[in-house]
């Protein structure tokens, strides 16, 4: 961790500014490479005689910003997670809440094909009602930390499972579930954002108003009722906050994994244990590598893409290896 406030203070800085160069290289490159004085022209100036003006406020710019509100939402969701079950290897993917939000989107894209509205709220739903899923059996099970992972692993294949099973029945869903399954943000536009945005943000700034009470559930049950905390009460919203972030990130990017694992990882090495700071670093290290990911699938296929959920996950599988081994599932302060 590093110690001094200025050395914090600094990296904080690079990392917004690493933030903003991949922002403006986000609208650079890709299939087609736009000059930097055309996305400044037409961002700033309104050039609207540019023939570049429909790709970057219908293409690049919504797929950007989803980039940036994938990374925070899933980051924040991962470090409430991991806070509230106390479990270093918990995160939106290992524990199958975005498997949840996926499996109730697909089930509103059979349903109500072409409902934006729909699929946010049915993605929270799915997200949520598989976290309580797992916080009920990891009770049964007293509370194993291992226990957590591996039901969530299980309940995870079985959606998995129904989201294929709707992947055939319907074969205009067959047509876009592959892009969904993998995570991407090729179809993203600024209609299917525009919603998750707003309870993205809203979200992330009511855990960090309760961040002080997400810093006590992280030392376990017996301190936070020994101060007086309502433990049970303060679990079931801070999930409920995870769930919901979670679920807005899958109803317009897909199954994007393991960022809310990784991330709050980087971040506590960096920034220790107080989600104060924690929460609103998370947010700007994962929008960085969710911007990064999709930015380096789109540079180094060119004129092809690689969906930026592979790329995470060829980077978050090794590191999930990496956890499992090391920390097995201990508690976050061990």
């Amino acid at each position: 961790m590093v110690k001094t406030k200025i050395c914090k203070r600094t990296i904080i800085i690079f990392i917004v500014i690493l933030l903003l160069l991949l922002s403006i290289l986000g609208l650079v490159y890709g299939s087609v490479n736009i000059p930097l004085k055309d996305v400044f022209g037409v961002l700033f100036l309104k050039d609207k005689s540019s023939k570049f003006a429909t790709i970057i406020w219908s293409v690049r710019l919504p797929r950007v910003i989803g980039a940036i509100l994938a990374g925070a939402g899933l980051a924040v969701s991962g470090v409430i997670l991991q806070s509230v079950m106390n479990n270093a290897l918990a995160s939106p993917n290992t524990i199958g809440v975005n498997s949840g939000a996926g499996f109730f989107v697909m089930l509103s894209m059979l349903l109500a094909p072409g409902n934006l509205f729909l699929k946010p709220v049915m993605a929270f739903l799915g997200a949520f009602i598989t976290s309580l899923v797992i916080l009920s059996l990891a009770y049964v099970a007293e509370k194993s930390r291992i226990t957590i992972i591996l039901a969530g692993v299980t309940i995870s294949s079985f959606l998995t499972a129904g989201m294929s099973m709707i992947k055939i029945l319907d074969s205009d869903i067959n047509v876009n579930a592959t892009d969904f399954l993998i995570g991407s943000l090729s179809g993203v536009t600024m209609n299917s954002i525009f919603l998750p945005a707003i309870g993205i943000i809203l979200a992330i700034i009511i855990t960090i108003l309760l961040s002080k009470g997400l810093n006590i559930l992280a030392l376990g049950d017996g301190v936070a009722c020994s101060i007086g905390l309502p433990v049970n009460v303060f679990r079931i919203l801070f999930v409920l906050i995870a769930s919901f972030l979670a679920g807005l990130v899958v109803s317009f990017a897909g199954l994007i994994s393991f960022v809310g694992l990784i991330v709050p990882h980087i971040a506590r090495n960096i920034f220790g244990n107080d989600a104060r700071v924690l929460i609103p670093t998370s947010m700007l290290i994962g929008a960085v590598l969710v911007l990064f990911a999709d930015l380096l699938g789109r540079v180094i296929f060119s004129p092809y893409e690689m969906a930026v959920g592979i790329l995470l996950s060829l980077a978050g599988g090794p590191f999930f290896l990496y956890l499992l081994m090391r920390k097995g599932g201990r508690r976050l302060n061990a």
